[in-house]
């Protein structure tokens, strides 16, 4: 099968490592980020081994000569590994077996930004989804799904890293199913779908410290919002924001009994 890569971060490349690997397919083309969102990128284009020429970058994707360069490409389906931007139909009706995403959420359970968040502040199911890309977002026809287990010390960044590893190891194991055409695509449910802005994530990190609450509630509000280096969950006091994070461990990995307090499980996804 002939394979137009969209890629950006650690499952960019190892998607762009798994593809390159298999006797039977071959990645005709890769688009990137626009610079300023490039991750590993490096890594991505050695992996698919793609001369300068069949390597594009997002804005490419919306201009209409491009668009007949990738098209003379001849590739069968497009696969999406972490990418950010809106695709339009135009650029979809190149491959005659559509194109796969990747969203590192349980859908139809957090369609859009920040599905690592959610679970955490409203207790939706954490998982991740290879779907059909369709006319909007996150709502195309389900591949396969898996949940992924949320542990009482996970916090924000934990959740993605796991996320992270298991929408990989998925898409290694559906791949052969995909690539045979024998995919039994699953429509979602409307009814149960929730969906989040960007910004929906800024409206939950100012504390309200006299509102009532329970200290579950509380503390899985700043486990949500622990993903360092980025700011968590605030309150304020004499004019000044005070940042809270959830750091949290169990006995045996606490460091006064000799652990080595990996509270947020900041493994190194290399």
């Amino acid at each position: 099968m002939k394979i137009f890569l969209l890629a950006n971060q650690w499952p960019g490349w190892k998607v762009a490592e798994f593809l390159a690997g298999q006797e039977e397919d071959e990645i005709v083309g890769l688009c990137l980020h626009k610079p300023n969102r490039q991750k590993g990128v490096e890594k991505i284009i050695a992996a698919t081994g793609l001369p300068p020429e069949r390597i594009y970058t997002a804005p490419d994707l919306r201009d209409p000569e491009k668009l007949q360069e990738i098209q003379a490409l001849g590739a069968d389906i497009c696969i999406a590994a972490f990418w950010y931007y809106i695709l339009k139909p135009d650029f979809l009706a190149l491959f005659p077996h559509g194109t796969i995403n990747f969203h590192p959420g349980y859908l139809p359970y957090n369609r859009g930004m920040n599905p690592d968040v959610w679970p955490f502040v409203d207790g939706s199911p954490a998982g991740v989804t290879l779907h059909y890309i369709d006319e909007e977002v996150d709502t195309g026809d389900i591949v396969a799904q898996r949940k992924v287990e949320l542990e009482p010390v996970d916090n924000d960044k934990s959740l993605y890293n796991k996320t992270l590893r298991e929408i990989v190891d998925l898409f290694k194991d559906t791949w052969p199913i995909i690539r045979t055409g024998n995919v039994q695509p699953v429509k979602q449910d409307d009814s149960i779908a929730t969906k989040h802005k960007e910004e929906d994530r800024y409206i939950i990190e100012k504390l309200n410290l006299d509102a009532p609450t329970t200290g579950r509630k509380f503390l899985d509000l700043l486990r949500g919002r622990t993903f360092r280096p980025y700011p968590s969950c605030y309150f304020e006091e004499n004019g000044k924001k005070v940042y809270v994070r959830a750091e949290l461990c169990y006995e045996e990995d606490a460091e006064w009994n000799g652990g080595k307090g990996k509270w947020d499980y900041t493994e190194d996804l290399e």
